[in-house]
């Protein structure tokens, strides 16, 4: 009997170490926000959705570079694309080039401290952003640096869903094809991308280059008018808000996670009961636990409200998107979840262009193509075990 009383005093301290911990970390983080919604940009972009595509694409842009590469990733793994990139970056760098390489502490917990200190030695100024630090372990291994900037002499950026690991070019048997959206850009969208860059440059290193005017060159006016949307663990959920109640005729949210919470969730059932159709795009693959489980409880009241839940099967889906209307497009790094709107850090973009929203919903259609419609028959026949495994991911969701 003491031994039992011994360990729920345990499990209670623990549970109240974590409570305390998040809250007190929360509070921390959010009293150091940088959230930022950067003036309406005339910009070109290239719609990039396959791996081996982008990385060709941003390697040859690296190789071209004369003064400077500034790079952050939320995962770098230690595989062979992930030897290529660094190897590159640590040419540049003994060629004189400034390069800043940034990735999240516990994303990239792969990179080995040899690899690291090879890349130091040949130039390349390194950091891990979100270190998990005291006295708020647990907060601070939960609230991640989700990003994903390239900006390459200042002149041409990449913002999307791709990391670097083998699994992004396709070749890891478990998940097969790997499709993700990724922005290459170019004109004057790429400074707000620098600027944002240096932002967490300075966060993980103290060191301030956002007056440096040569990190800074004079942008040409693109084509689409576009602008930003830099959060940190908070104000995502508003904006995402505010796209939904503007829809008047369609929302086509694709995403691999679909965890919105309960305030998203009232969004899009009432966007549907005023006759807006609503579309969703996910794997039927998951990359990580709980993940499709903490989902499923939504689409069991959105889909007999008319939701389409379309389930990706060709390989993993990893896409980032919203459209609404045709008249507005959001791609970026965060997801349709908790994780995204709570606890880390992100970067959007939203384009106004319809020239641009025909061409990616050429890809989003040539998707659903390879796609399973979640029909409420098929949601009602799950078996009692899965039904378990989704509460206790309801649980936990806010973690996933």
């Amino acid at each position: 009997m003491a031994l039992i009383l011994l360990i729920g005093l345990f499990i209670v301290a623990i549970i109240a170490w974590f409570s305390i911990d998040y809250y007190l970390g929360r509070k921390d983080h959010l009293a150091k926000s940088k959230y930022e919604v950067t003036p309406l940009r005339q910009s070109d972009f290239e719609l990039i959705v396959d791996g081996n595509h982008l990385f060709k694409d941003l390697f040859h842009t690296i190789q071209k570079s004369k003064e400077s590469i500034h790079i952050l990733f939320y995962i770098v793994r230690n595989d062979q694309i992930s030897h290529d990139f660094l190897s590159l970056l640590a040419e540049k760098a003994s060629q004189g080039v400034d390069v800043k390489l940034l990735v999240d502490h516990i994303g990239s917990y792969r990179l080995k401290k040899k690899t690291i200190s090879k890349l130091k030695t040949k130039g390349v100024k390194f950091s891990y952003t979100h270190k998990v630090r005291l006295p708020f372990i647990f907060y601070t291994s939960q609230a991640r640096n989700h990003r994903k900037i390239s900006v390459i002499d200042g002149k041409t950026a990449y913002l999307g869903g791709f990391n670097v690991g083998k699994e992004y070019l396709g070749h890891k048997l478990k998940f097969g094809l790997w499709r993700d959206y990724h922005l290459k850009i170019t004109g004057e969208g790429v400074t707000d991308l620098q600027r944002q860059f240096l932002k967490d440059w300075f966060d993980s290193t103290g060191e301030n280059y956002l007056d440096k005017t040569a990190y800074f060159p004079e942008q040409y006016q693109g084509s689409s008018t576009h602008h930003y949307i830099a959060t940190y663990g908070i104000h995502l959920k508003k904006h995402v808000i505010d796209f939904i109640q503007s829809a008047e005729q369609e929302i086509f949210i694709c995403t691999p996670y679909f965890i919105p919470g309960k305030e998203l969730l009232n969004e899009l059932l009432l966007a549907l009961k005023r006759g807006v159709r609503v579309r969703l795009m996910v794997p039927m693959k998951s990359d990580h636990p709980f993940v499709k489980e903490a989902s499923f409880p939504y689409y069991g009241k959105l889909i007999p409200a008319g939701c389409e839940v379309y389930r990706f099967y060709q390989g993993f889906y990893h896409a980032k998107v919203i459209i609404i209307d045709d008249r507005l497009c959001d791609i970026g790094t965060a997801n349709f979840d908790k994780r995204s709107q709570y606890l880390n850090d992100e970067m959007n973009c939203v384009i106004y262009d319809s020239v641009f929203i025909n061409e990616l919903k050429k890809y989003v259609d040539e998707d659903l193509t390879h796609c399973e419609l979640l029909t409420y028959d098929d949601y009602k026949k799950r078996p009692f075990h899965k039904r378990i495994t989704e509460g206790i991911a309801t649980l936990i969701s806010h973690f996933l």
